[in-house]
């Protein structure tokens, strides 16, 4: 039985009635009521300040995540329900045992769905074949076993993303939109994207959001980095003359927050309960100035401002790492303070992703510990560890398969068993 959206009868007043309007006695009042008032005052200590109430979305204890992306999917068997739902189990049970409570799926990587859609076509990884049917419904399968655990699912949207190479993915649907509205889409290289600064393109993004959560009982909406796909003036030239606007980096920021607060505002009319939260570069100045995404500002905007419920920049860095230059601004020491020290509105939460693909591989940094610093055997426990000790709302590791199955590096049964010692998950 699909997991549809149940409609809740919560009173959520609370979160949308926020507005406190002052109103004047008019100017016409009487200097002897202005007497009582002002004596009123004296006698009556001004009243504590409210603390303001909890956000319904944000879990009332550490938020422990795993990303599970297309790459993921790839390695999963879709030739039946029956082979994909066994599937699921065990990966569902791996997350379980590990001690987290959310799972990150990708669910629209390419334009597409994992998941049945009346305005993206069927993913290439179903079937192999972009469009194609696979005879159920994956989502479906995937809330059943996870809610069966006790996991939360957030739908992990790519917004823009089309096409990141010219085989990935191998074709395209007759219902894809870089077919049906091709008005809509930029290049970059051999990528495919949604042109950011197309209100069109982006309302049809807010739509897709609007579908999957009246048809599907997940727990929130994720995005990741993938904003502006590039620098580049030329991709939305034509708009931008058109806007009149002056700075061409302010107005491809707005244009990411627009798309970014439209998604928000959808998903708290579906149930203030859901999660919407984006998971950013760990380089600050990447997101505001490469990929024009305002993360800061972001974090501070609180009330009928907000436009997120949590960040969770990705800080993929070991301990020591070192630019070739030598500065050692992202090691994760010195990057993650930086991040919590950030103003943040009373109802958003800020989360680290951490770098699980780095296992046996190192971080690239020019330190000589790259590699070693990440065969240990406990850096995920240990950054974790470091986390809980400044009061981080939670973490994400990137992704379940640099953790389990054949291509995990041999470092990695050691990291999950810190992880679930750290955990309470002892086997």
């Amino acid at each position: 039985m699909t997991q549809q959206r149940k409609s809740k009868t919560k009173d959520v007043q609370g979160r949308f009635g926020r507005r406190a309007f002052l109103c004047g006695a008019g100017a016409a009042v009487c200097a002897g009521a202005g007497l009582w008032l002002r004596h009123r005052q004296q006698a009556e200590p001004t009243p504590e300040p409210q603390p303001a109430a909890p956000n319904p979305a944000l879990p009332a204890g550490e938020w422990r995540a795993v990303w599970v992306s297309y790459l993921e999917w790839a390695q999963m068997d879709f030739s039946s329900e029956a082979a994909f739902r066994a599937g699921c189990a065990q990966m569902l049970d791996n997350c379980a045992g590990l001690g987290l409570n959310t799972v990150l799926a990708q669910v629209r990587p390419f334009g597409d769905a994992l998941y049945k859609s009346s305005l993206f076509p069927w993913s290439h990884l179903c079937t192999g074949t972009q469009g194609a049917d696979p005879g159920f419904d994956p989502l479906d399968v995937l809330l059943q076993e996870a809610h069966s655990r006790g996991l939360s699912v957030e739908a992990w949207l790519n917004p823009y993303r089309l096409r990141s190479s010219a085989a990935m993915p191998p074709n395209f649907a007759a219902d894809n939109l870089a077919n049906t509205h091709p008005e809509w889409v930029c290049a970059v290289g051999e990528g495919l994207y949604l042109n950011p600064a197309e209100p069109a393109a982006a309302d049809y993004v807010v739509q897709g959001v609007a579908e999957l959560l009246q048809n599907y009982a997940v727990d929130g909406i994720h995005f990741d980095d993938y904003f502006y796909p590039t620098t580049e003036s030329s991709i939305d030239a034509a708009q931008f003359a058109a806007s009149g606007a002056a700075d061409l980096a302010a107005w491809r920021r707005e244009n990411v927050t627009a798309l970014v607060r439209a998604v928000h505002d959808t998903v708290k009319a579906a149930d203030p309960t859901l999660r919407f939260g984006i998971s950013p570069q760990g380089n600050p100045d990447n997101d505001l100035n490469s990929q024009y995404s305002d993360v800061t500002a972001w974090l501070a905007a609180e009330g009928e401002n907000a436009v997120i419920d949590y960040l969770c920049p990705q800080v993929y860095w070991g301990y020591g790492y070192t630019l070739q230059s030598g500065s050692t601004r992202f090691a994760f020491e010195n990057i993650v303070p930086v991040w919590l020290a950030y103003p943040r509105a009373e109802g958003v939460a800020l989360y680290f992703g951490l770098g699980a693909y780095r296992v046996g591989a190192g971080d690239g940094g020019a330190n000589p510990d790259s590699v070693s610093g990440w065969s240990t055997g406990g850096a995920l426990a240990k950054q974790v560890q470091d986390l809980r000790a400044q009061d981080a709302g939670g973490w994400a590791l990137y992704r379940y398969g640099s953790l389990f199955g054949a291509g995990a590096p041999e470092p990695a049964a050691a990291e999950c068993a810190a992880l679930r010692a750290l955990n309470g998950k002892e086997a």
